[in-house]
């Protein structure tokens, strides 16, 4: 089986928004791959609202997302909607999830990934995370170039919005998380 094509998955995408979000004041950040994470389809016994977790790769993910204050999932569009990896990462947790700031970074065809992004924010806002906003990539006019996606004036300036507003939203939910 041969490595993903970079051109359609998200990791230079993903790449492309960590750099920005590394330049913003007041966010420590971390780049986090569901490939790398490599959850199974949802196995735990248990309800993950009870965090009663069994499995060493639930924990792990546990302690991922618990450290976060804030959240960016780089998302693709695959048949109108998110990709399977993501619900189930999402599924696995629950209380880990709340009061936590989010945004959307999707990519796609001539959509721009914005289905996925419309499938994804029901789910999130249901585990009690506000939302900070979304930024949709169309490939066809914004492509992967060996390997390497950059954002031009408008995409960057849309990027450090999105950045704006979840450090605005961040320290106001923070304390509803203790």
């Amino acid at each position: 089986m041969a490595a993903p094509d970079p051109a359609v998955s998200g990791e230079p995408i993903a790449q492309w928004f960590y750099e920005l979000a590394r330049e913003q004041d007041g966010f420590e950040v971390e780049l986090v791959d569901l490939a790398k994470v490599n959850l199974p389809l949802f196995n735990e016994p248990q309800n993950p609202i009870r965090q009663q977790y069994v499995h060493e790769h639930t924990k792990r993910w546990a302690q991922i997302v618990a450290r976060a204050d804030a959240l960016v999932f780089v998302i693709p569009e695959y048949n109108h909607s998110m990709n399977a990896a993501m619900k189930n990462a999402i599924d696995y947790l629950h209380i880990e999830w709340r009061y936590k700031p989010f945004g959307l970074v999707c990519y796609g065809g001539g959509a721009k990934g914005l289905r996925a992004a419309q499938a994804l924010k029901p789910s999130l806002v249901a585990l009690k995370m506000p939302f900070a906003g979304e930024l949709g990539i169309g490939l066809s006019t914004s492509p992967v170039v060996d390997g390497v996606f950059k954002g031009d004036e408008q995409l960057d300036t849309s990027a450090k919005a999105l950045l704006d507003e979840l450090a605005r939203l961040t320290p106001l939910f923070q304390s509803r998380r203790t």
